[in-house]
């Protein structure tokens, strides 16, 4: 007997009515707030094709979402070669770079996903026009195949400190 009112006593706390749980069950279905997170996003990079948002801010760092060669305006792959294609990805981070009150020197991380590594060497060209040194730490991954039939995305890391 004493040991059963001592288990009541040591669960009561946890105890709840069925109002209380049915109120504790809608709360948890709501979004989860982003209290020292905030989405970032503009128009002038093509719109999340996916469950994701086109970047995070989190404190002075923004996390940029994949960009693939996509034209804002229209969502299709942009006309044109791979070179083409990087110009677009890199025009799309700039996008969303300013959207988060930096620029693409303030990428202090940059994951490059190609399709076909043979172009490695154009990604370099082409980014040689759209970073100064310091340059962004790096990584060129070599992938099967892209969303949309891709040849190229990018991601990466910002510090706007």
């Amino acid at each position: 007997m004493l040991r059963a009112s001592l288990l009541r006593a040591s669960i009561a706390p946890f105890l709840i009515s069925s109002a209380s749980a049915t109120a504790l069950a809608a709360q948890q279905s709501e979004e989860p707030t982003m209290s020292n997170h905030s989405v970032i996003s503009t128009d002038k990079a093509p719109q999340a094709i996916g469950t994701y948002s086109q970047a995070i801010k989190a404190g002075a760092t923004v996390y940029l979402s994949g960009q693939i060669p996509l034209v804002p305006d229209t969502m299709e792959l942009v006309d044109g070669d791979m070179e083409a294609q990087i110009e677009q990805v890199f025009s799309n981070l700039t996008a969303v770079c300013e959207a988060a009150g930096g620029s693409l020197q303030d990428i202090v991380k940059l994951n490059i996903f190609l399709t076909d590594l043979s172009h490695f060497a154009l990604v370099n060209e082409v980014m040689a026009r759209h970073f100064k040194q310091p340059y962004p730490a790096r990584a060129a991954i070599g992938v099967a195949a892209l969303p949309k039939g891709a040849g190229v995305e990018m991601d990466g890391i910002m510090d706007i400190a």
